[in-house]
C-alpha cells in the first residue's frame, strides 16, 4: 500500500534513505518506489525532474542542515564553543556512526561527477568554516588549516571504517581523539 505523504521534506527524507542503503546508482525508481512506499505519481509530483532532481534535493537539504546547524556557528560563533558544539552536531547527526555521510558516499561513486559543485562545497565550507573557528581561537592559519582537514577526513574515514566493520563505536572512539587533538593545539 502507498504511503499518504503531504509534504515535500517528508519525501526527501525518505528518499534520502534509499540513497544512503542503496546509493545513487543503485537506487532504481523500483527500488525506490518499494522502500519508501510511495507511488512513483507521488515521487515524480515532488520530482518532476526524476532521480536526478531527487538527489539534487536531497543534497541541497543536508547542505541546508549543516549550513545552519554547524557551518555558521562555526563562522559566527565564539570559536571554542562553536568547535565543541560541531562534535556534539557531528556525533548527533550521524547517530553515532550509525548513519553514513550521503554526500561522502556520492563522492566515492559516478555521482561525484553530476553533482561535483555541491560535493566539493560541502568539504570545502566544513573545512573552512572549522580552520576559521581555529583561527578565532588562536591558531596560525596553516595549522588551523593542516587541523581542519584532519578532522573532516578523520569523521568520513571514521563513518567509513565503522559501516565496513560493522562498528559503530569507531566513530565514537575517533571523534575523541579528533576532539582531544584540537584541544591540545588550542591549549
Amino acid at each position: 500500500m502507498a504511503r499518504t505523504v503531504f509534504e515535500k521534506p517528508d519525501a526527501i527524507a525518505l528518499v534520502a534513505e534509499v540513497f544512503r542503503e542503496l546509493g545513487y546508482e543503485g537506487a532504481s525508481m523500483s527500488h525506490i518506489t518499494a522502500r519508501t512506499k510511495l507511488s512513483k505519481g507521488s515521487l515524480y509530483h515532488f520530482f518532476p525532474g526524476g532521480k536526478e532532481e531527487m538527489a539534487a534535493e536531497i543534497m541541497a537539504n543536508i547542505d541546508t542542515w549543516f549550513v545552519m546547524e554547524m557551518f555558521r556557528p562555526l563562522e559566527e560563533g565564539e570559536p571554542r564553543a562553536a568547535i565543541a558544539r560541531m562534535w556534539e552536531t557531528t556525533d548527533s547527526y550521524f547517530r553515532s556512526g550509525r548513519r553514513i555521510c550521503l554526500i561522502g558516499a556520492f563522492a566515492l561513486d559516478e555521482t561525484r561527477d553530476r553533482f561535483s559543485a555541491a560535493i566539493q562545497g560541502y568539504f570545502y565550507r566544513w573545512i573552512e568554516a572549522l580552520a576559521g573557528a581555529l583561527v578565532k581561537a588562536g591558531l596560525p592559519g596553516a595549522e588551523a588549516k593542516t587541523l581542519a582537514e584532519e578532522a573532516v577526513v578523520g569523521i568520513q574515514g571514521a563513518l567509513t571504517l565503522a559501516r565496513a566493520l560493522g562498528d559503530d563505536t569507531i566513530f565514537g572512539r575517533t571523534l575523541t581523539r579528533l576532539k582531544e587533538r584540537l584541544e591540545s593545539a588550542l591549549a
